[in-house]
């Protein structure tokens, strides 16, 4: 079984989502690790290290801190289309076991557009998530992840990092 028919048989998590934020600036959240690390993780779960090789092949890793136990959560995965402030498809994939079991390899996708009345408009798929409890964890994280990125947008994506370590993969 390929890894699209693996996915195609596994739930997946579809949002929209829409940010008061021109689209440079949502692209630029997603595809520079110094901002990433801002953002990314839900609330309980932030981000405390991210890299990129912003490249269709290149990798990505970022690691998730509880700040109640300081346990770490590794996640990381490919980039497999980058259509610069447009569209960016990933695979992504936890390092160690994960709510359900050993982890698997799954796809997000997301595309930016215009929104009609201002803004950017964020469609966000994840597919080929391990099971329905999977497809619940990642609906909670990812809105609150959205929650995370939506008040940084706010701030022009003028945030600063606490406690992180960054880079891009040359």
């Amino acid at each position: 079984m390929t890894f699209v028919d693996s996915i195609a048989t596994r739930p997946t998590l579809q949002m929209q989502r829409h940010f008061d934020a021109p689209r440079p600036l949502v692209w630029r959240a997603w595809t520079n690790p110094e901002v990433m690390v801002l953002w990314l993780g839900p609330v309980e779960w932030p981000a405390v290290s991210a890299t990129q090789d912003l490249r269709v092949g290149g990798e990505w890793r970022a690691c998730l801190r509880s700040p109640d136990t300081g346990q770490d959560l590794w996640q990381g995965g490919v980039y497999r289309e980058i259509v610069p402030n447009e569209r960016l498809v990933f695979t992504f994939k936890w390092d160690e076991s994960h709510e359900d079991g050993p982890p698997v390899d799954t796809l997000v996708t997301l595309q930016l557009g215009d929104a009609p009345d201002g803004g950017t408009l964020m469609d966000f798929t994840h597919e080929g998530l391990k099971s329905e409890q999977s497809l619940t964890g990642h609906k909670h994280g990812w809105t609150s992840t959205f929650e995370r990125l939506e008040a940084f947008l706010a701030t022009g994506g003028a945030g600063h990092p606490a406690r992180t370590s960054v880079g891009r993969q040359e």
